[in-house]
C-alpha cells in the first residue's frame, strides 16, 4: 500500500506544479488542455519528454529491429527515432546492399555459400571498457541465421558480419566481456555442429548446444574468427548470457531451457514441444571460465576442428575446472550480472520468483569441489540452494532485469502481468509496480547492465500494442513505453509505436559518450575506413574502357554530376566510382540509374562504387536522389546503352534529308565554325606546350603524341568534306565535318591533360603551405565549381586576392563563413550571375591559410593557367 500512497503524493505534487504553470501561461495552456482533454498530469509528463527545436536528448537507444534485420536508433527522453541502421538486410535509402562496397559487407553474411538477405536481429550490445560503455562499437546477433554483426559508432554503419560455422541458430548473442576482449554468442536450438544429416533419434549423441567466444579487436572494431573458439555444451537449448565483471570477471553465465532434451513429434502423436520442454522443475545455468578456456584453446590438443572452427569439448572444459551447471527455475529467459559482479539474477518464465545467485557462494563450491552430481555429459552440478543469495516473489512471468544507480535496486519485466516491478535484490523486497501495455519482454535501462548504471529511465519493450494507437490493420506496431524512475515510484511518461520488425531488445548509452563523424576524409571508403581505390577529385573525372569493361570516375557536388553523359555498349560491365566532394555537414548526395536496380548514398567526403552489367539497350537518366540544392532537379545525366551489333540511323542525318539546300548550307557553315573555334583552343594549347618545352618531359611528350595521333587524322577527313561540298553533297560534307569535331574533341581532351601536367612540372615550386592548400582546395571540393584559369560553375580565382581591399582577409572570411557575406554587393552579383551560393565547406582556419598560400602560388604562375 505504501508505494501507492507515495505515487498519489507524487501525482498531487505534479498537479500543483501544473496548476501553477497554467496560471503563468495566462490561460493559454488551460485552453489547449481543455480542447485536447488533457489532465494536469498529462502536461507534466509531456513536458518531461519534450525537446524544443535544437535541444538534444540525454541518452541514445539502440534497439534491435527484429525481422527487419536492422537496428533502430532513438533518443531519450524525447523518444524520437533518429535512424534505421542497415545490418543484415538491403536498405535502399542508405544504398546498403546496392552499391558494391556495402554489398561486400552483406555478402560476408552468406551461410554455406547461400546468399542471405534478411535477418532477425535480437540483442544489441555496446562495447565496454572496465564494464562501462565506451561508445565505440555495437554488436548484434541474427537469431535466424547464426551471425554476429559489428557496427562502427563513428558513422553508424555496419562494418563486419561473421557467420557462426557450427551453430544453426542463436538467441543468446551478442554480449561483450567487460573490456571487449570477446563477444559471447550462445546457440539457441541444439543441432549437429557439422553440416550433415543426423536423425532426430540421435539427438543426445549428435546434437549439441554451445557458446562461442568471438575474439574482438577493440582498436579496429573487428571480430577475429581465427582467434575465437566455441565451448561445447549439452543439447539443452542455451539462451541468454552475461559476462561477469568485478568480482566475477573472467566468467560467463548462460542459462538454458529444455534440459529434458525433448524433441517433440506432434505430427506422430507426441505431446508438443511446449509440454515436453517444460516438464522439469528446473533447468541449468551454465557457468564457465572463459578466461581460462581462452588459454586452453591455444593448445591444438585441447580442441577439435569442425568446419574450420576450434571447439573445446565438454570433457576438456570439465578437466580444466572451467564448466559447471547450477539448477535454475524452469524456462528461464535471461541472466543479469550486478554492477559489482557479485550477484546474478535469473527469472523463470513459469515461476513467480526471481532467483538471486551469489558468485561468492558459487566460487566457494567450485574451489571446494562441492558438487551434488554430474549431468549425463559429465558436467559438475552445483547445489542450487547453496548458490542462492535468495529469491523474491515478483509476479507472473518474470523475464528480464535492469539495474539502477541506487544500490540494490533493480527493475524486472513481468510478461504475464504486463508490469514492471521495482525491487531490491539484496533484501529481496518489492518496492513498486507499474502497468505497461502489453505483455512486456525486455527492458532497457540507461546503461542498466553496466558497472555504472545511470537510473533516470526504464523503457518497456512491449510485444503487443492492441488498442494504444490508431488502427492500421491487423499488423499492429509494437510499443516502447518510457518510464521515469527518478522518483520513489515509477511514472509512465509516453508511448512510442515502432512500426518496424519486432524490436526485441535495446541498449541505452549517454549521448555524451558518442562522437560520430559529420563528414569523411575526402575519398574514404566508409566500409573499410581507408582511402577508396576510386577516389576522384574535381578535374580527375574520366571514362576508361578496357575491352568490355567501362570504368567511370565521377564526382558529385552541388549541383552537378560529372560526367553528365556516359555511352556504353550493351553487355559492358560498368564500374562507377563516385566521390562526394562536399565537406559541408549533412550534404549527402544519392545516385541511381533507372532500370538497373542500383542506388548509392554518398555522405560528404565518401567514395563508393556501383557495378552492374549494362544488359539492356536504351537511354537511362541518372540523378541525385537526395534533395541537395535549389538546382537538385538539374543534377542529372544520361547513360546511353547501344547495341554494338546494330546499325543506328542518326536522327541528325534523317533531319538533313528534310532540309532545304539553304538549311543544309547553314548547318554546314555552323559545323565548320564550331570546328574552327575548337581548333583555335587546340592551337592555343599547342602553342603553350611548345613555348614551355613539353618535349623535355617524357610523360607530357607521351600525351602530346597521343593527341597528335588523333589530330593527324583530321586532314583526310577535311579533304573528304571539301570534296563532298564541291560535288554538291552538302549532307555528306556535314557528316565529315562532324567526324572532324569528334577527332578534335579527343585531341583537346588529351592536349589539355598534357598542358595541366606540364604546368605542374614548370611552375615555381610550391611551399609546404601552398602544397597543403592545393590538397585542401581539391579535397574540399573547391574545384568542383572553380577551375583555375577560366570561368566555370564559379568565377576564375586567378587574381582573386587582388580584387578586394585587404584581399586575404576578405577571401578567408568568405571561405570560412560564406553565409555572412551573401548580402555583400559583389557576392550578391556573383550569386545572381552563377545562380549558386558559395557553400560552407567547413574549412578550418589552418586549411584556409594554406588555401590563401595556394592562391598566391597561382598568381605567381598566372601565365601558365
Amino acid at each position: 500500500m505504501k508505494p501507492v500512497l507515495s505515487k498519489i503524493s507524487s501525482l498531487l505534487l505534479g498537479t500543483t506544479l501544473a496548476v501553477t504553470a497554467i496560471h503563468a501561461a495566462d490561460g493559454e495552456l488551460s485552453k489547449v488542455m481543455k480542447e485536447r482533454g488533457l489532465s494536469e498530469i498529462d502536461v507534466i509528463r509531456a513536458a518531461k519528454t519534450y525537446n524544443p527545436t535544437g535541444v538534444k536528448d540525454k541518452y541514445v537507444v539502440f534497439s534491435s529491429g527484429g525481422q527487419s534485420g536492422q537496428v533502430i536508433v532513438y533518443g531519450v527522453p524525447s523518444m524520437r527515432i533518429l535512424k534505421y541502421i542497415a545490418v543484415f538486410t538491403p536498405e535502399p535509402w542508405q544504398g546498403y546492399g546496392y552499391d558494391k562496397d556495402s554489398l561486400a559487407i552483406l555478402r560476408q553474411g552468406n551461410v554455406r555459400g547461400k546468399e542471405i538477405n534478411w535477418g532477425d536481429t535480437h540483442h544489441p550490445a555496446l562495447s565496454e571498457i572496465d564494464g562501462k560503455y565506451d561508445g565505440k562499437w555495437l554488436a548484434i546477433n541474427d537469431k535466424a541465421n547464426p551471425r554476429i554483426a559489428v557496427l562502427d559508432l563513428e558513422d553508424f554503419e555496419t562494418k563486419q558480419i561473421v557467420p557462426n560455422p557450427v551453430f544453426k541458430s542463436n538467441h543468446g548473442g551478442a554480449f561483450f566481456t567487460p573490456n571487449s576482449e570477446y563477444i559471447i554468442e550462445a546457440s539457441q536450438y541444439a543441432a549437429p555442429y557439422d553440416n550433415n544429416y543426423h536423425s532426430i533419434d540421435d539427438y543426445k549423441e549428435s546434437y549439441r548446444g554451445g557458446v562461442t567466444m568471438w575474439k574482438f579487436d577493440h582498436k579496429i572494431g573487428r571480430i577475429k574468427p581465427k582467434d575465437s573458439y566455441t565451448i561445447e555444451m549439452p543439447p539443452y537449448h542455451q539462451d541468454l548470457s552475461d559476462a561477469g565483471k568485478g568480482a566475477s570477471y573472467g566468467w560467463g553465465f548462460t542459462n538454458s531451457f529444455n534440459t529434458e532434451m525433448y524433441t517433440g513429434g506432434i505430427e506422430i502423436g507426441n505431446p508438443p514441444n511446449e509440454a515436453g520442454m517444460s516438464r522439469n522443475d528446473t533447468d541449468f545455468l551454465h557457468v564457465y571460465n572463459w578466461k581460462k578456456l581462452a588459454e586452453v584453446a591455444k593448445d591444438p590438443k585441447n580442441v577439435k576442428i569442425v568446419n574450420g572452427h576450434p571447439i573445446i569439448p565438454m570433457e576438456v572444459a570439465v578437466k580444466n575446472n572451467a564448466l559447471f551447471l547450477i539448477p535454475e527455475p524452469k524456462s528461464p529467459h535471461g541472466v543479469d550480472v550486478s554492477p559489482d559482479g557479485k550477484y546474478m539474477i535469473v527469472c523463470g518464465k513459469l515461476d513467480t520468483h526471481a532467483s538471486v545467485y551469489s558468485f561468492e557462494k558459487i566460487k566457494k563450491q567450485i574451489d571446494n569441489k562441492e558438487f551434488i552430481g554430474k549431468d549425463p555429459y559429465g558436467i559438475p552440478i552445483l547445489d542450487m540452494k547453496k548458490s542462492l543469495h535468495g529469491q523474491a516473489e515478483l509476479g507472473l512471468g518474470p523475464l528480464h532485469t535492469q539495474y539502477s544507480n541506487v544500490d540494490g535496486e533493480v527493475y524486472t519485466s513481468l510478461y504475464v502481468d504486463s508490469q514492471v516491478v521495482k525491487w531490491n535484490y539484496k533484501d529481496l523486497k518489492v518496492l513498486d509496480k507499474e502497468n505497461v501495455h502489453y505483455n512486456i519482454g525486455h527492458l532497457a535501462g540507461m546503461e542498466g547492465k553496466t558497472s555504472d548504471p545511470q537510473g533516470d529511465y526504464i523503457i518497456a519493450l512491449n510485444k503487443l500494442a492492441i488498442d494504444r494507437f490508431q488502427n492500421v490493420g491487423p499488423l499492429h506496431p509494437q510499443n516502447h513505453q518510457l518510464i521515469d524512475i527518478s522518483g520513489k515510484t515509477m511514472d509512465l511518461l509516453v508511448d512510442m509505436p515502432l512500426p518496424l520488425g519486432e524490436p526485441h531488445q535495446a541498449v541505452a548509452i549517454r549521448a555524451e559518450k558518442l562522437h560520430p563523424h559529420v563528414r569523411y576524409k575526402m575519398g574514404t571508403n566508409s566500409k573499410t575506413g581507408k582511402q577508396h581505390i576510386g577516389k576522384t577529385l574535381a578535374g580527375q573525372e574520366r571514362i576508361e574502357r578496357d575491352g568490355n569493361h567501362v570504368t567511370i570516375y565521377a564526382t558529385f557536388v552541388r549541383s552537378h554530376i560529372n560526367p553528365e553523359r556516359i555511352t556504353v555498349n550493351k553487355g559492358d560491365l560498368v564500374t562507377m566510382h563516385m566521390t562526394n566532394l562536399e565537406r559541408a555537414q549533412d550534404e549527402t548526395h544519392g545516385f541511381t540509374i533507372g532500370g538497373f536496380d542500383q542506388h548509392a548514398s554518398l555522405e560528404p567526403g565518401e567514395t563508393t562504387t556501383m557495378e552492374f552489367v549494362a544488359d539492356i539497350e536504351g537511354v537511362f537518366p541518372y540523378y541525385c536522389t537526395e534533395f541537395c540544392s535549389a538546382l537538385h532537379l538539374e543534377m542529372m545525366g544520361y547513360m546511353m546503352v547501344k547495341d554494338p551489333n546494330k546499325k543506328y540511323v542518326s536522327a541528325t542525318k534523317m533531319k538533313m534529308k528534310t532540309m532545304s539546300p539553304e538549311e543544309l548550307k547553314a548547318e554546314y557553315d555552323k559545323a565548320v565554325a564550331v570546328n574552327a573555334a575548337t581548333d583555335s583552343v587546340i592551337q592555343s594549347v599547342v602553342a603553350f606546350l611548345k613555348a614551355n618545352g613539353f618535349d623535355k618531359h617524357e610523360t607530357v611528350a607521351n600525351l602530346v603524341t597521343d593527341a597528335f595521333d588523333q589530330y593527324g587524322q583530321i586532314p583526310a577527313e577535311k579533304k573528304k568534306a571539301d570534296e563532298a561540298l564541291k560535288s554538291g553533297d552538302v549532307e555528306k560534307a556535314i557528316l565529315h565535318e562532324g567526324m572532324i569535331w569528334q577527332l578534335m574533341v579527343k585531341t583537346a581532351d588529351v592536349g589539355i591533360r598534357a598542358k595541366d601536367t606540364l604546368v605542374t612540372k614548370i611552375a615555381t615550386k610550391q611551399s609546404p603551405a601552398a602544397a597543403r592548400g592545393a590538397t585542401a582546395f581539391a579535397e574540399g571540393g573547391c574545384n568542383g565549381c572553380h577551375v583555375i584559369g577560366k570561368v566555370s560553375s564559379g568565377p576564375d580565382l586567378t587574381g582573386v586576392l587582388q580584387r578586394h581591399e585587404n584581399g586575404e582577409k576578405w577571401v578567408s572570411k568568405f571561405i570560412m563563413h560564406p553565409e555572412t557575406m551573401y548580402d555583400d554587393a559583389y557576392v550578391k552579383g556573383m550569386i545572381d550571375y552563377f545562380n549558386l551560393k558559395m557553400p560552407d565547406q567547413n574549412m578550418s582556419e589552418k586549411e584556409t591559410k594554406d588555401i590563401i598560400e595556394y592562391l598566391k602560388w597561382i598568381d605567381e604562375n598566372a601565365n601558365l593557367f
